[in-house]
């Protein structure tokens, strides 16, 4: 997205010639491209509206002036653009083509913008679709300059149809025949340079970023404005410029710009007034990351040893709006305290998380007028089916029937957010945050759900429980399970225990997944509600298990968590935030034993439990012997016996 935002290209600036004179003399302009294998397909020339040669013209062509401001009234978006119906007005001027000396007329085109390199385009209807809808709409020349047919595709060049955008071999383009895009490239740009016509060029899209506006509240702009019209910087001396507190605010206008003798100042003894726009946020928050590195330094913007032994942050984690805005503008910030030697790193940041979207149900009525009145969801009442989907809608406040839109973006502007406030007095922080954690991943849209976050609460109740109903039982013995001799139902629930903290801790800390870790900790929690508590080992086992499962969670349920870290392990009196993560014990994920499926001619007929380093001998005998499989090899011929070490054993009868 960047990338393309900044719209880096290599192409070529060239000049065409307007014949004959133009308010005394001869006029020219230049043109922009990045295809110049299409030169020989120009049949024309668009012109911004606003273009000088355009509003010469328009003072002898009616038509045309009435054209050129009907253009100021259009939405200049990239989006706009390509959906509005492209319209032009000839302006009655010839250009004269840089190679062939051939004539194309020339139009003013309302998809031609002054903001973009020269505000002029060579048009090229044979190999440019919009050139192409435009030439079609009013009758102009049409010429195939590019083949990409072979033998078999002969309907590839049909010119009548549309537009051939793919690059290709250069044809009707006289010496230039035969040439590929970067044998022409080459070409056509050499010779345009050899004739002073034109040159090879890197233009960007990247526009300026207008950094001021009409607040009050943000950083004021550090200038002062002199009488006789020329802007200087505030003397260093003078830095920083605060704002006013003792301001009323009317929600109509700035203070400062309603208060004269706030901007007064001088400058070289001279009256001068300060600057009364301040900096866009945006201006404040691309360095705020770097400021936080040493956030009580009042004598300097930053202190460079604390930023270089923090910098670059570990993880950003935005919204997909952030990626041409915060993002794009904290690189560029980040790039300026490098080169002016207060940070050492190139990048702010070392990676990237897109978040994704919060959906919630949405509701409306619409108004007499045709405009639809948005219903915040807490304020409806809802039927659904046994599918889920919404039966009925009614309003609370009058009992009539509401429309629902179903899922949507939470914005105010349709009055679905959710109150996070009153979710959290209802459940608690923990239960909101768990449930928007275990929804989805965190790059994908999230859709809110009321029963979703009960589900989420019911399990932080269910920790809640287990750990409590431990503590009251246990003994304070903190012998470790490692240290103990486990019997095997013991070491297959630790087995499943250090296999979630390994998963856990890889899609926490790697994969950012935490939907997943969150998955394998109820699974856990399913294994452990079922787990014996009686015997010494038993509380061990559990007292490791119920220790990991309250550290992994911290992150989600942290306040919980911090309760419950007293309640089970309050003999060491470390905090859980000063605990260690738990680590994994390879040597509890060796299995001492091994689940086969045993199979009769393909179908299961018996499950056995055989020691991890049995035999195939051992297994095939535990097998045939087993009384289910017997049921169905019994007078049978056994014919073959097939094992797959682990795993399963096919015995083929007949």
């Amino acid at each position: 997205m960047q990338r393309n935002w900044i719209g880096r290209s290599q192409g070529v600036d060239m000049t065409f010639q307007v014949d004959g004179l133009v308010e005394g003399k001869q006029e020219s302009f230049d043109i922009y491209t990045t295809r110049p294998d299409t030169l020989m397909g120009v049949t024309y020339v668009a012109l911004a509206a606003e273009h000088p040669l355009a509003l010469i013209a328009s003072k002898e062509n009616p038509a045309l002036a009435s054209f050129i401001q009907e253009c100021k009234s259009n939405q200049t978006t990239e989006a706009d653009m390509a959906a509005m119906e492209k319209k032009g007005v000839d302006t009655g001027f010839k250009a004269i083509h840089p190679l062939t000396g051939k004539l194309v007329p020339v139009w003013a085109a309302n998809f031609v913008l002054m903001d973009y390199g020269s505000g002029a385009v060579m048009s090229v209807p044979g190999h440019d679709q919009r050139d192409y809808e435009f030439a079609k709409k009013y009758g102009l020349e049409i010429t195939q300059v590019i083949t990409t047919s072979n033998e078999s595709d002969q309907e590839a060049d049909d010119i009548n149809k549309a537009a051939i955008t793919e690059k290709g071999i250069l044809i009707n383009s006289g010496e230039f025949d035969g040439l590929d895009f970067e044998q022409a490239f080459k070409a056509i740009s050499e010779k345009l340079a050899a004739e002073n016509k034109g040159k090879v060029t890197t233009n960007f899209r990247l526009r300026d970023w207008g950094v001021s506006r009409q607040r009050y509240w943000g950083t004021p702009i550090p200038m002062i404005n002199l009488a006789n019209g020329e802007s200087v910087p505030v003397p260093e001396n003078e830095l920083p410029v605060v704002l006013p507190e003792d301001v009323v605010m009317d929600g109509v206008t700035s203070p400062i710009k309603d208060d004269p003798q706030w901007a007064k100042t001088t400058f070289n003894g001279e009256d001068a007034l300060r600057e009364t726009d301040t900096f866009d946020t945006f201006m404040e928050s691309s360095w705020y990351y770097a400021r936080y590195c040493s956030p009580n330094d009042d004598t300097q913007m930053l202190d460079s040893a604390k930023a270089n032994y923090w910098l670059p942050v570990d993880q950003y984690i935005g919204g997909i709006e952030h990626a041409i805005l915060h993002l794009l503008y904290s690189r560029f910030f980040h790039k300026l305290l490098r080169d002016v030697g207060l940070v050492e790193c190139d990048e702010p940041y070392k990676k990237l998380l897109c978040q994704g979207m919060v959906l919630a149900d949405t509701y409306y009525r619409e108004a007499d007028n045709g405009a639809q009145e948005w219903i915040a969801p807490s304020d409806v009442t809802v039927e659904r089916d046994e599918k889920g989907h919404v039966v009925s809608a009614i309003s609370k406040a009058d009992g009539k029937a509401v429309i629902s839109l179903g899922m949507s973006k939470m914005s105010k502007s349709k009055n679905n957010g959710i109150d996070p406030q009153e979710v959290i007095n209802k459940y608690g922080a923990d239960t909101v945050r768990l449930f928007i954690m275990f929804t989805s991943p965190p790059e994908q849209t999230l859709e809110w759900s009321d029963a979703g976050v009960e589900g989420a609460h019911r399990f932080v109740k269910r920790v809640y429980k287990i750990v409590h109903d431990f503590t009251e039982i246990s003994t304070g013995d903190t012998i470790a399970a490692s240290e103990l001799k486990l019997n095997s139902e013991q070491k297959k629930l630790r087995r499943e225990l250090h296999k979630t903290i390994a998963k856990v801790t890889d899609d926490i800390g790697r994969r950012n997944t935490f939907n997943t870790a969150i998955a394998a900790i109820m699974e856990l929690m399913n294994h452990l509600s079922k787990a014996s508590m009686t015997s010494a080992e038993d509380k061990a086992v559990m007292r490791e298990s119920l220790r990991a499962v309250v550290l992994m969670l911290t992150p989600i349920t942290p306040h919980m968590c911090h309760y419950l870290w007293q309640q089970i392990d309050n003999d060491t009196g470390t905090t859980v935030e000063n605990a260690q993560w738990p680590i994994v014990d390879e040597s509890a994920l060796v299995e001492d034993e091994k689940l086969i499926i045993v199979q009769v001619n393909g179908k299961l007929r018996a499950k056995i439990t055989v020691a991890a380093d049995a035999t195939k001998e051992t297994v095939e005998a535990l097998g045939l012997n087993d009384e289910n499989v017997l049921k169905f090899t019994d007078g049978n011929t056994i014919r073959k016996v097939i094992y797959i070490p682990g795993k399963l054993l096919n015995i083929v009868a007949n």
